[in-house]
């Protein structure tokens, strides 16, 4: 059985098509404009698509453009009583898997409906056994079908087979540590040892010894000797997790050992070979760390051999959808719960939602709802009270406005709440641009490109 969804302003198209598809065992959903047809693709995906070109509001051309967006590989078909060559030939060069015009014979549309079907059915088949094959070798447990996500697992492949130092860059729930173990599980080394230290938790007077290790007796509380991270990691690979707070004392110890490929354990004299293949990764901008003299140039470039940067979720929605039902098959099966869906309304309501917490908030999210639900699907009552319901104040009132009669200016709006919040945010912070990014949830980089883009700097 497809999923086939059905774009038409004509009620009576939408009846014949979603019949004619009823009959030959197909799940139909249909839409009477382009408006609520691309609503319908944010929420779930499709095998087919089938829509008119010329609907008041939004046009076929803006579904057909939306869909290839979203779901590249899901065959589009647009039809129109305004037969042109130009029109089809444009709809093509954009993606549409065919084109036909009103009125059209039923036989005829079926033979290009069912190679557009068999087309879908080869390609999930195909992504299946990608997805099994990359399995073996990878159990990081990424997940993602947006174009960001896809040229990250890229580089993953490209980076795995080779000793490279690489440092991974993204805001806290992005899944830094995922894209560490899945270049290790793709590698060479790995049969050998995954090993984190986090150097945020650890006390700088004990990071040495947890990285290098210590003899007996080195200090207080020594008691007997121990093997530090990299000696533990020996042939494998090694994360370095928020490496940006490291003291400037351990970058300089441990921009020795990268460059030496040797330790030395606190209290001893020796120097012990090492095999470790060094990942980085932090949530901090280090080059701004570098110019503000928190960070070594010198370790920045030797971890910095190559950069792999992880959107934030806010960035990749086209991901919400897949992330959830995934968090939700996990957590029904820990549970032992026969949860197998999400009603729409709150997948409308994920896609609103800004995530400042990344994926991370979003399993934690799904975790709960998965725990409450007792029926066989997630709904609204499952997520926590006024969920979606977001109201930012602007120092001027507040963001839930009610749309004037005669309309506003929705980007002059848009950019004076920006505005407000960025300025509070500084003031909040005493002026410091960083720490105001992060009062707002945004990377260093992004707060800056807003201060440019409003005349701010």
């Amino acid at each position: 059985m497809s999923r086939i969804l059905v774009v038409d302003d004509e009620l009576s198209m939408r009846e014949f098509l979603e019949i004619f598809f009823l009959q030959h065992g197909h799940e139909v959903t249909v839409a009477a404009d382009g408006t609520e047809g691309v609503q319908l693709l944010h929420e779930q995906e499709f095998d087919l698509v089938i829509t008119d070109l010329r609907m008041p509001g939004t046009h076929g051309m803006v579904v057909l453009r939306r869909c290839r967006e979203l779901y590249p590989e899901t065959p589009v078909i647009v039809m129109t009583a305004y037969a042109s060559t130009n029109t089809a030939i444009e709809a093509i060069k954009i993606g549409a898997y065919d084109y036909f015009s009103k009125p059209f014979k039923l036989d005829e549309i079926q033979v290009v409906i069912d190679k557009a079907l068999e087309r879908r059915r080869l390609v999930v088949e195909n992504r299946a056994l990608r997805a099994r094959l990359e399995q073996r070798g990878n159990t990081s447990g990424l997940i993602g079908r947006s174009r960001a996500m896809k040229e990250v697992f890229s580089m993953i492949r490209r980076v795995a087979s080779t000793r490279t130092n690489v440092l991974i860059l993204g805001a806290s729930g992005t899944g830094k540590e995922l894209v560490a173990r899945a270049i290790h599980d793709q590698s060479e080394r790995r049969n050998k040892p995954f090993l984190v230290i986090n150097c945020a938790a650890i006390p700088e007077n004990l990071l040495e010894s947890e990285l290098f290790g210590h003899r007996k007796g080195a200090f207080t509380g020594a008691h007997t000797d121990r093997v530090g991270m990299f000696q533990a990691a020996n042939g494998g690979t090694l994360l370095l997790d928020e490496v940006g707070d490291m003291p400037m004392g351990m970058q300089a110890k441990l921009l020795r050992v990268l460059q030496e490929r040797k330790v030395k354990q606190v209290g001893d004299l020796r120097e012990v070979p090492v095999d470790v293949r060094v990942i980085a990764a932090t949530n901090r901008e280090l080059a701004d760390e570098v110019n503000e003299g928190r960070f070594r140039e010198d370790l920045y470039y030797r971890l910095n051999v190559i950069c792999i940067e992880l959107p934030p979720l806010r960035d990749r929605p086209s991901d919400i959808s897949l992330l959830a039902h995934h968090f939700l098959k996990k957590y029904a099966g820990e549970f032992g719960k026969s949860i197998d869906s999400i009603q729409p309304e709150v997948l409308q309501r994920l896609h609103r939602h800004p995530f400042n917490g990344n994926v991370r908030e979003l399993e934690n999210l799904m975790e709960r709802a998965t725990a409450l639900a007792e029926e066989n699907e997630i709904s609204l009552a499952h997520l926590p009270p006024g969920f979606g319901h977001h109201q930012v104040g602007t120092g001027t009132g507040n963001a839930d406005v009610e749309l004037p009669l005669d309309g506003l200016n929705l980007d002059a709006l848009i950019n004076q709440i920006e505005r407000d919040l960025i300025e509070q945010a500084l003031q909040r912070t005493g002026g410091r641009k960083k720490d105001a990014a992060n009062l707002l949830g945004i990377t260093f980089r992004s707060f800056r490109y807003r201060l440019d883009k409003l005349d701010m700097s």
